[in-house]
């Protein structure tokens, strides 16, 4: 990992220096993601906290609130904070990017199928199984409706279901 992590940051400098991109650039905020991603993957959340809060900033302030960018950024802080236990911080960060995702690509897009899928596995972590059941059928019927029913993401999104009623056992 301190390979990996030092080429990440390494990278990331390079992209923000004045002869390539500077550092108010689309790039440097998915560059800022990828970093704090694994910071996030090494358990290192203090340290991807403040770099999943920069890039959602950026996006904001480069691309405006209303952008698919936007939304994954959202997503990314609140995975991050799922990982970490804190639902109630992540549950208006994925109810946000849903929004925000049926409105720019609209109600039947695999994002909105992903952003379903990812509030239903933080309603069932939270044994709110009644809200999560309804979540992942959309989830699964978009996803097999634009992905085909052997995709990898489906499959997977179809898997979650059975595990939620044996959950509920």
């Amino acid at each position: 990992y301190w390979f990996k992590t030092s080429l990440c940051i390494r990278s990331l400098k390079s992209i923000k220096s004045q002869e390539l991109l500077g550092d108010r650039h689309p790039y440097v905020a998915t560059s800022l993601i990828s970093l704090a991603l694994l910071y996030k993957n090494q358990g290192r959340y203090t340290e991807a906290k403040p770099l999943y809060k920069d890039a959602l900033a950026l996006c904001k302030e480069l691309l405006g609130d209303r952008h698919p960018y936007v939304a994954t950024s959202l997503i990314s802080l609140a995975l991050l904070y799922d990982k970490q236990g804190k639902y109630s911080k992540a549950e208006p960060l994925f109810k946000d990017a849903l929004t925000l995702y049926k409105e720019l690509l609209g109600d039947r897009h695999p994002y909105v199928a992903t952003s379903l899928n990812n509030l239903a596995l933080l309603y069932d972590k939270q044994g709110r199984y009644t809200e999560a059941e309804p979540l992942y059928i959309e989830a699964v019927a978009i996803a097999e409706e634009k992905l085909g029913v052997d995709h990898p993401y489906t499959v997977i999104m179809r898997n979650n279901l059975p595990m939620l009623r044996e959950s509920q056992s």
